[in-house]
């Protein structure tokens, strides 16, 4: 069996909050023990309502924020401890598409420029070099030659996007961790760039880590998808899997929340109850019984592992075989 290219092991982002003068100062646990691996070559999506602690395990995992504890093995260093001095190696190595494509790239930086920064920063070719590095990049991801001497605000928000892409690719990293890189673009411009970045992967051997909210569109790109909920991973399966037999309450939730052509042929509603809890109180036991429709004494006394259910298929619910038989037996309608 290969090496996973990223292992997290038991990782932790607690962050603490300024509290009164005679109070302690509450712990927000946004990372709470996530086991993960992603395979190379392979997309990973990660899914969850906004607040379950996607985008910070991301930067995280690029150490953007330092791990309270728990180890992050890359290509089988544990990068996790390592100093700040001797990251140069590992950031070249991962690279990051951020969300927000207005406010990620510098307005005062030229498009040739903010695409030159990392060559720059890791000492990599002679000024004539880079510019025609910079060249390339632009026509990989579509946008024109001319475009080095132009301003980010002269762009659309989708052209703005390819330029984060760009950037993010310009030291041909292993990994690139893509921080919901779809969701401020119209529908139309998010389906070309998702065919942008399956195409890159295909060209240059890209592992993606893929965070969105877009459960339709994280079907389409992903090999297989973990779902998130306050801070932890509450199931892991194939895309295919994970669609077509949902073993937590909260996965069968988030489906059925997605609208499909036919609604004669639509997933039937799973009723999910309240806001997602504060991630400083945790409920006990499993996080999730406080929304869910199936929760009993056990789930408020016992919180459930990821426990198997067969061909990588991994669910934190007590009820995870008996929601899984009954998807088999009543399987998900077909979307395109």
């Amino acid at each position: 069996m290969t090496q996973p290219l990223l292992e997290l092991r038991d990782l932790n982002k607690h962050f603490r909050l300024p509290a009164g003068p005679f109070a302690p100062k509450p712990v927000l646990r946004a990372v709470d023990g996530v086991d993960l691996t992603l395979n190379k070559g392979e997309t990973l999506g990660l899914v969850g309502e906004s607040g379950c602690g996607k985008s910070t395990l991301a930067r995280t995992v690029i150490r953007l924020h330092e791990p309270t504890s728990g180890s992050i093995v890359f290509d089988g260093q544990d990068v996790g401890t390592v100093s700040d001095r001797r990251l140069g190696s590992f950031r070249r190595r991962v690279q990051m598409i951020f969300q927000d494509p207005y406010a990620s790239l510098n307005p005062r930086m030229s498009v040739g420029d903010l695409i030159a920064e990392p060559l720059i920063i890791a000492g990599m070719g002679a000024p004539a070099d880079r510019r025609k590095k910079v060249g390339d990049l632009l026509d990989r991801v579509g946008l024109p030659s001319d475009s080095a001497q132009r301003f980010a605000h002269e762009f659309s928000g989708g052209q703005r996007q390819r330029i984060g892409i760009a950037r993010a690719i310009a030291l041909e990293p292993d990994l690139v961790i893509c921080d919901e890189p779809i969701s401020a673009l119209d529908v139309s411009v998010q389906a070309q760039v998702v065919n942008m970045l399956e195409d890159l992967q295909a060209d240059l051997g890209l592992t993606y880590l893929f965070i969105t909210h877009d459960l339709s569109m994280v079907r389409h790109i992903s090999d297989r998808i973990g779902v998130m909920y306050l801070g932890k991973i509450v199931e892991l399966a194939t895309s295919a899997d994970l669609y077509h037999r949902p073993s937590h309450p909260y996965t069968r939730a988030l489906l059925s929340a997605i609208p499909v052509p036919d609604p004669e042929a639509a997933r039937a509603a799973e009723p999910m109850q309240g806001e997602i809890p504060t991630a400083i109180n945790i409920p006990s036991g499993c996080r999730f019984r406080t929304r869910c429709p199936l929760a009993t004494e056990l789930c408020a006394r016992v919180e459930p592992p990821l426990h198997e259910l067969g061909n990588g298929h991994l669910s934190a619910c007590h009820f995870a075989e008996e929601l899984a038989a009954q998807a088999s037996l009543n399987p998900a309608p077909q979307q395109e």
